[in-house]
């Protein structure tokens, strides 16, 4: 069988890998707590599912245009406007199935071969990914003094002739880090200035807690959007926990969004209408939804940040926002577990507890838990990771209706 280079170059997705190991588990009868997941167990809000139901209903469902639905696309338009104090116009909006393929395409229009991408470590594991398959260069910069905040003069050093785009997620995965208004101010400046494109990745910009607000990008722009190399993603995924939906957008300059339409249409032609009408019932509905997932996750957030504060040898800068959290394991690093992969096997292994290994997101030795399930679960997760890697926790644990005996430490 003959496969292509770049192909075989992908690296699975470790996340989906994971839900993929979890299910096999659990259709095992096994008690599987998944502290992995990317997605919250609330429902879709109504006002989604009514907006699909009632296009579902009428039957008429076919090809729309490939950039959008123009009612979608008049959402998103006073979306950005109330949330980002900045007016756009539906030609410089790309609608996709997901923030995902928003990226995807963004990249692929914006990159030849050896083109380099500065990617900020900590970083979203797909990144580096999409960048290599499009033939492009990942170069990943990582803060120098120890903490999830990126630096400019860390990422200075990096910039060359090749540098084409910086990647920047704030709040971001998977540390729940928001970056500081200065350095957003900073690098909009720093870029525009370069001629640089800065691609923002706001897919969690609401998501965040203790009074936490991030600067947005527009905030600092020098130039109108048309001439600007400023570009946002965003979606409806996270922020309304309509993951399974596959709804996103890009806003940029309008020759760019002319050329990834084209790009859309000779892929996947446009996003369903069905989800394209959910987009919409979320965008125009009640925001409160927003409200209650935040209110729920900053919780989540207190209780996983307090269990892991009391957890010997662990490590953790508290998240500002998001879903995630990543802890630093690093003491517990060892022969048997040389690496956060090791370590992240080992725990569902013994512990039955899915976590994604820091390595996938540039920072060995961390482990990324996701407070996006329930108290419970969150609780007991950790509990049952102390159990199998603390010597000091109870020797004995019951997992499911078995109790097991720790007898490797």
């Amino acid at each position: 069988m003959s496969i292509s280079f770049i192909a075989k170059q992908i690296a699975p997705s470790p996340t989906l890998a994971l839900n993929e190991e979890a299910r096999i588990l659990r259709e095992k009868g096994e008690a599987v707590i998944h502290l992995g997941a990317g997605e919250p167990k609330n429902k879709a809000p109504i006002a989604a599912i009514l907006s699909s139901a009632a296009k579902l209903t009428e039957g008429d469902v076919k090809y729309t245009p490939t950039e959008g639905i123009p009612s979608l696309r008049k959402a998103i338009v006073r979306y950005t406007e109330e949330n980002y104090d900045k007016l756009v116009a539906p030609e410089n909006i790309l609608v996709s199935g997901g923030a995902k393929q928003a990226l995807f395409n963004l990249l692929y229009t914006l990159l030849n071969e050896k083109d380099e991408v500065i990617v900020l470590a900590p970083y979203w594991v797909s990144y580096p990914e999409m960048i290599k398959m499009v033939k492009g260069v990942p170069v990943v910069v990582k803060p120098e003094d120890g903490t999830f905040h990126p630096r400019m003069e860390d990422i200075r050093r990096y910039v060359t002739s090749y540098t084409k785009a910086i990647i920047v997620n704030s709040p971001n995965n998977p540390s729940g880090e928001v970056f500081r208004d200065e350095f957003i101010q900073e690098i909009v400046e720093f870029c525009e200035s370069k001629g640089i494109y800065l691609i923002m990745d706001d897919i969690y910009h609401k998501l965040v807690f203790d009074g936490v607000v991030p600067a947005s990008c527009y905030k600092f722009m020098r130039k109108d959007l048309e001439n600007s190399t400023i570009i946002s993603i965003n979606g409806v995924s996270k922020l309304y926990g309509m993951t399974g939906f596959r709804v996103g957008w890009v806003i940029a300059p309008r020759k760019l969004i002319e050329v990834m339409i084209n790009v859309q249409a000779q892929t996947t032609s446009c996003t369903s209408i069905i989800l394209q009408a959910a987009a919409e019932g979320a965008l125009n509905g009640v925001q409160s939804v927003i409200q209650q997932l935040r209110y729920m996750l900053e919780n989540n957030r207190n209780v996983m940040v307090r269990e892991l504060k009391a957890f010997n040898g662990v490590h953790i800068i508290p998240p500002k926002g998001t879903y995630y959290c990543l802890p630093d394991f690093r003491a517990y690093l060892s022969d048997a577990f040389p690496n956060s992969t090791a370590l992240s096997k080992f725990l569902l292994q013994k512990a039955l507890v899915v976590t994604v290994p820091g390595n996938e997101f540039g920072m060995d030795g961390y482990l990324r838990l996701s407070y996006c399930g329930t108290i419970k679960e969150i609780k007991e997760g950790i509990e049952r990771i102390k159990w199998a890697l603390d010597p000091n926790s109870p020797n004995e644990i019951y997992i499911g209706e078995r109790k097991l005996v720790r007898d490797w430490l």
